[in-house]
């Protein structure tokens, strides 16, 4: 079932009629959220070309962490720039021009797609041979809003680190224009996220399968493209429906995110149930996880599910803890000290937490 929300009755019928199939209307707001609360597993809502981008946007943003299977289209008169990447950031699927029917349809049918692999990544393996098989794992987004900070270190050294503890871990490398991992850990990417592009509307776990690197026991690799131009293919739904994936196959999902504030972040951040957040001891990386941080709330990302961790800590540089805590307005989780071993070990394509590289 689809639930269409549009003020204009005669709007509503054109558009109702336009969809086919089971369609229940809302006229107003609350009305909708009064079918959505009736109706948990209902997986998609359009928003007619007469409702406001900002009832569209907040509720897109609201649902997307409570409901990440329910998808929202919104229908507007003229496809604006600015329009499009408020719907977009919020959460919002598809946008879609209402004077062209066929790309309505396309649009709900790519969405109730979506929805459909999402909820049945846990449910479709019930019964079946794959079901012992199947973990829910945790997804952990290593995120810097600097360049520099030292995430890609972090992240790579925390993966290896769970999977000493037995568990099957993913890297992810989300750094689709510039990702340091491979070079990091010497891996030849020769199998990248990049080969996910054309199979995007059937991927599975078998395919996700092929695409990562073995680096060590226990650790897989889902390297970033070579070529940067490449990340413009890949959209922020490929990206959520790889987590969810990821998160059936490992007990750990550690993502490398880049430092922009992008679609990718934001799926694997709505994805996440850790967020480590890495800065550096300078007045530039305080006042730009401030900034981070502040953006959280907007977005409503929970504050007690994120990590500060400060790299190259060092008391001679002139900002002590409680400088840093005072600014950011909640507590440092870890800190990291300057060490020359780091250095040593990212050129020799050995994490720090091993005192060898180990063997593939």
């Amino acid at each position: 079932m689809t639930i269409l929300y549009e003020p204009s009755r005669q709007a509503a019928q054109y558009f109702a009629m336009l969809i086919g199939g089971d369609v229940r209307t809302a006229g107003q707001l609350a009305e909708l959220e009064a079918i959505l609360e009736e109706d948990p597993q209902e997986q998609l809502v359009l928003f007619g070309p007469n409702t406001p981008v900002i009832e569209a946007v907040s509720l897109a943003a609201r649902q997307r962490l409570a409901r990440p299977t329910l998808g929202v289209v919104l229908l507007r008169h003229h496809l604006e720039v600015d329009v499009l990447a408020e719907a977009i950031r919020s959460g919002v699927r598809e946008v879609a021009n209402v004077n062209d029917p066929p790309s309505i349809l396309a649009a709900c049918a790519r969405s109730q797609d979506l929805s459909r692999r999402l909820q049945g990544g846990a449910n479709g393996r019930a019964g079946t041979a794959e079901a012992s098989d199947f973990v829910d794992g945790k997804v952990v987004t290593v995120y810097a809003a600097k360049g520099g900070s030292g995430k890609t270190m972090l992240a790579t050294n925390l993966a290896i680190a769970l999977a000493a503890g037995e568990k099957r871990v993913c890297l992810i490398d989300l750094d689709l224009t510039l990702g340091d991992v491979a070079i990091m850990l010497q891996l030849a990417p020769e199998r990248t996220i990049a080969d996910a592009v054309p199979v995007a509307d059937r991927i599975d776990e078998t395919g996700l399968r092929t695409m990562v690197t073995n680096y060590c026991p226990g650790v897989d690799v889902l390297l970033a493209p070579v070529l940067p131009t490449v990340a413009a293919q890949i959209s922020r739904d490929l990206v959520t429906e790889i987590l969810y994936l990821a998160r059936s196959m490992y007990d750990y999902v550690v993502v490398d995110g880049p430092a922009v504030f992008n679609d990718h972040v934001l799926a694997a951040l709505d994805s996440s149930h850790r967020y480590i957040l890495v800065a550096a001891p300078s007045v530039t990386a305080m006042k730009n996880l401030r900034i981070l941080l502040d953006t959280f709330d907007v977005l409503d990302y929970r504050k007690e599910n994120a990590l500060v961790v400060i790299n190259r800590a060092d008391p001679r540089l002139g900002l002590t803890p409680a400088d840093i805590e005072r600014v950011l307005r909640m507590p440092i989780t870890a800190q990291i000290p300057a060490s020359r071993d780091v250095a040593i070990g990212i050129n020799r394509g050995c994490p720090s937490c091993w005192s060898s590289r180990p063997t593939r």
